[in-house]
């Protein structure tokens, strides 16, 4: 008996986890979007630097090669 008294006095995994996500406050629409468009900015930003030095080093190995 002591066994099935633990059971009902322990909490139910699933209505932990709804009390939590209650708690949650979402992001807005707009901050989404706001994140969304930095990211994909700082994303291109980047790719276009790490091409650049690509090209650049290549440039130089080729000069090298060709010496």
């Amino acid at each position: 008996m002591a066994d099935s008294d633990k059971k009902e006095k322990k909490p139910n995994f699933f209505h932990g986890v709804k009390r939590e996500f209650k708690k949650i406050t979402w992001p807005t629409r707009n901050d989404v979007i706001k994140q969304t468009l930095l990211v994909t900015f700082i994303t291109v930003v980047c790719s276009a630097l790490i091409a650049g030095i690509d090209y650049l080093a290549k440039m130089g190995v080729d000069k090298l090669i060709n010496l």
